[in-house]
């Protein structure tokens, strides 16, 4: 029989030859004659290097690459914010201009900002919050494409489902019906090019809203009679879960849920605290 090896178990021996290829790549995007080539492989492989993020994010000039993957490691993902590198971002969130460029840049600084969100950190919707993040995604949600509005949804999305975020958004009669007017714009739209994702993360919005119990109550005048109506059946036939949503969302609404009935005479978003 062969004597034992003395080298590196085989797993440990591939662990270390993938850190060695990641170190590799982020030295070449230094090296303006590689750097494409280091990008495109990274991007490729960056499932697989599961510390590419830390690498990333203590590398010298190498922050602006794979900026979603820093975002979202738990690791990097409060370095990123107390850098506040998300505010190099909002001046491509703030155009207006719908160009396949400009529209690529909305998508990519939006999926950034999604990267943050999806993790569910109250400290991460605490920054934004401080931020002009909500009136950026809904300037977004109004004039972007299809992609880029849902992104947007998804973000206001994830800041209502935290408590923070919620109690932000329904502090004022103004932030209240700035958010409710984009979303009631975007069903009516949704009638006419309905997009069964989009349609998912607004009646999401408006569900979470509904929890509040004096948004619930300004919901029963200005919840958009379309998601009454039935117009969107056929649209959410293979959604269970959506219709789930929507069936909550209109039980809160018609007096079932927190809401309850608006007092006579009382604007239900009469909202001074």
């Amino acid at each position: 029989m062969a004597g034992s090896s003395s080298g590196p178990a085989p797993g440990q021996a591939a662990k270390d030859k993938k850190m060695a290829s990641a170190e590799q790549l982020v030295l070449e995007l230094c090296d303006p004659e590689l750097r494409e080539n280091a990008l495109l492989e990274l991007s490729k492989k960056r499932e697989i290097f599961q510390d590419l993020a830390p690498l990333l994010w203590h590398s010298f000039g190498t922050i602006a690459a794979l900026l979603q993957c820093v975002a979202s490691h738990p690791e990097t993902r409060i370095l990123f914010l107390n850098a506040h590198i998300p505010l190099y971002l909002y001046p491509f969130l703030n155009t207006t201009s719908k160009t396949r460029p400009f529209e690529y840049l909305r998508l990519t600084s939006l999926g950034v900002i999604g990267a943050l969100v999806k993790v569910d950190d109250t400290e991460v919707i605490s920054f934004l919050l401080q931020t002009e993040i909500i009136p950026l995604c809904l300037r977004t949600m109004e004039m972007g494409s299809e992609l880029s509005k849902t992104v947007a949804t998804f973000i206001v999305q994830k800041i209502l489902l935290d408590d923070v975020g919620l109690r932000y958004i329904c502090a004022t009669a103004e932030r209240f019906f700035a958010v409710g007017s984009v979303l009631a714009n975007m069903v009516v739209s949704l009638a006419d090019q309905p997009s069964t994702r989009l349609l998912k993360h607004i009646i999401r919005c408006y569900l979470r809203l509904s929890d509040n119990p004096r948004a619930c109550a300004a919901l029963q005048s200005c919840l958009p009679d379309m998601l009454k109506d039935g117009t969107f059946n056929n649209c959410l036939r293979d959604d269970p879960a959506t219709r789930r949503w929507l069936q909550q969302l209109l039980h809160n609404v018609t007096g079932g849920g927190m809401g309850g009935a608006p007092q006579p005479g009382m604007d239900p978003m009469n909202m001074g605290m």
